[in-house]
């Protein structure tokens, strides 16, 4: 679980952003302007800060000044080069424009976690444990045999946790943008998940979507 400040002065955009990202096992701070947000930074400690730039008190810019290093992604309306160069270039990890799909949003904000080791290096689910660090799967304490599809869908289902996820999204997250075949190797592969890890009760069927994990 990570610390992450959530900086956005749309109340209903910084309220998706924080249900989500709690979804997914972290902790949201919210601020709703740039006065604020630089205080927070400065009385407290995150692990990632997502920062609109335009903002009242305070553009993101001078927010991020205060941000004292820490991992930080733009959020913005703003979509010009110069924008995002400016941003990159004072040193943010990561850039995106609005409008945004919150699926993408999770996984850079789990991307960036994971570059600054921010991220949990184990997850317990069950009697099941993932070694994300060590790409292995416990269970019961004994390791389990897994292809390495079986493993990246897992991690994907983990890392996405609670949120329903399609097969079309899951099969491109897992095996890319430019296969071949079609969703039934979701399905197949999920099988093979519920029956091999004992997750019959975990990975739920999203009726006429894909899967999530309930944790």
């Amino acid at each position: 679980m990570a610390e992450i400040l959530i900086v956005e002065d749309e109340p209903s955009i910084n309220e998706l952003i924080r249900r989500n990202l709690s979804l997914t096992g972290h902790h949201c701070t919210q601020a709703f302007d740039g006065l604020s947000a630089a205080k927070l930074l400065e009385n407290g400690s995150f692990d990632l800060v997502v920062l609109d730039i335009m903002l009242p008190g305070a553009d993101g810019y001078q927010v991020f000044e205060r941000a004292f290093g820490t991992p930080t992604i733009f959020l913005t309306a703003k979509s010009e080069l110069t924008d995002k160069l400016k941003g990159l270039a004072m040193g943010a990890d990561d850039y995106l424009t609005k409008p945004f799909q919150m699926l993408e949003l999770a996984a850079r904000v789990e991307a960036v976690l994971r570059r600054t080791k921010k991220v949990e290096a184990e997850f317990m689910i069950g009697d099941l444990k993932c070694d994300f660090d060590r790409h292995q799967v416990f269970l019961n304490g004994t390791a389990v045999e897994c292809t390495p599809k079986e493993y990246e869908l897992l991690e994907v289902l983990i890392r996405n946790r609670n949120i329903a996820l399609s097969r079309e999204r899951l099969l491109n997250m897992v095996w890319g943008y430019d296969f071949d075949g079609g969703t039934r190797t979701v399905d197949v592969h999920i099988q093979r998940l519920r029956h091999k890890l004992h997750l019959e009760n975990f990975i739920r069927t999203v009726y006429k979507l894909g899967y999530r994990l309930e944790v």
